[in-house]
């Protein structure tokens, strides 16, 4: 009989090798034992159906049914903690980040391709891994945004480019990607702000970020590179693996890109984020905290409160892993806790309409 603490495993992927090497890895780990193995996605399909495991790790290239497909149904069917394994680089990036918006916990990426032999080497990747899809809390995706509005004839007149004059700054981890595709699209281009996110994803995975969120919003969304100005109504992602600091003043500001410190933890660094944030803009800064595993944010919110800042936390219901907000609030409290579904909103109210002035002028 498996102890109550104990999570029950399937694994899923279309290598034998692959799926025997995975199995030999989370048996290694007192908290997990694999209860199936699936070949393929319909085979996935039948054993969570015959098996009810409590996470499954799920290979996206498969045959008869891919793991979009599989996650798609699992989701809608009967959600339960999902970890995919991805092989690296751009040409995967957008399938593992929509594995991510579509419910996956998160993610562990194959060092060498679909079959690594070397997959040890992320054995504590996947530890981590799995121990926050046993802390997670699963939901259903989110019903699909309603299309775009056609967009009206081309006038006369240009946008503006607006130097940014209030910024909102975003910390996510575990539970980000989907939690940022709820939020982002609903951002405004008439923003009076600028929005900085420090979204935790390797390196060839933030432009993929940004391209993904891009198109679903009206709001300008690029990937942060050095030097670069910040505008109102623009959405800016932090580069993986750097981390990315405000610089300048109110009005004229820009980011700065910087390789990670001897102190360790996850880059883009939210803390370091934050911080730099709230020593340029003050009180013109609003901070908001998402799910994630860890602390990240806290001490960095505090700061922007501290300058007088707005801090806007989301609540343990909505947050897939509520260790970053948990310790946001412990350490910094927060002007407003709210639901994933209001934090767009709770955003914009905390922003001068400033930026719609050309629009009346």
């Amino acid at each position: 009989m498996t102890a109550p603490d104990v999570r029950r495993v399937l694994v899923v992927d279309d290598s034998a090798f692959m799926r025997k090497l995975i199995c030999e890895m989370i048996e290694d780990h007192p908290r997990f034992r694999v209860v199936g193995l699936a070949r393929d996605g319909v085979d996935a399909i039948e054993q969570v159906k015959r098996l009810d495991p409590d996470i499954v790790t799920l290979d996206l290239e498969m045959p008869k049914l891919d793991g979009l497909r599989v996650l798609r149904r699992l989701m809608t069917e009967s959600p339960r903690a999902v970890v995919v394994l991805s092989a690296g680089g751009p040409q995967y990036g957008d399938a593992t980040l929509r594995a991510l918006e579509l419910g996956a916990v998160d993610f562990v990426k194959k060092p060498s391709g679909p079959i690594s032999l070397d997959l040890p080497l992320v054995r504590d990747r996947l530890f981590h891994a799995l121990d926050a899809a046993a802390a997670a809390t699963i939901s259903p995706p989110a019903p699909a945004l309603p299309p775009s509005p056609v967009p009206a004839p081309a006038t006369s007149y240009t946008v503006p480019r607006v130097p940014a004059r209030h910024v909102v700054v975003i910390a996510s981890s575990t539970g980000g990607p989907r939690a940022l595709a709820e939020i982002v699209p609903l951002i405004p281009s008439a923003l009076g702000a600028a929005v900085v996110i420090a979204q935790h994803l390797p390196a060839e995975f933030t432009a993929a970020l940004a391209a993904r969120l891009s198109r679903s919003s009206d709001a300008v969304v690029c990937e942060g590179e050095d030097g670069l100005d910040l505008f109102a109504g623009t959405v800016y992602i932090a580069r993986g693996g750097v981390d990315t600091r405000i610089a300048g003043t109110r009005g004229d500001a820009f980011l700065r890109l910087s390789a990670r410190g001897s102190a360790g933890g996850a880059a883009p660094s939210a803390d370091a984020l934050f911080s730099s944030a709230a020593e340029v803009f003050g009180e013109a800064c609003t901070g908001v905290v998402l799910t994630g595993m860890g602390r990240d944010g806290a001490v960095g919110l505090r700061q922007i409160r501290a300058a007088g800042g707005f801090a806007i936390v989301q609540d343990e219901a909505s947050s897939a892993i509520y260790g970053m907000p948990r310790a946001a609030l412990a350490d910094a409290g927060a002007d407003r806790v709210v639901t994933l579904a209001m934090i767009a909103s709770v955003i914009i109210g905390t922003v001068p309409e400033e930026r719609l002035e050309w629009l009346t002028a």
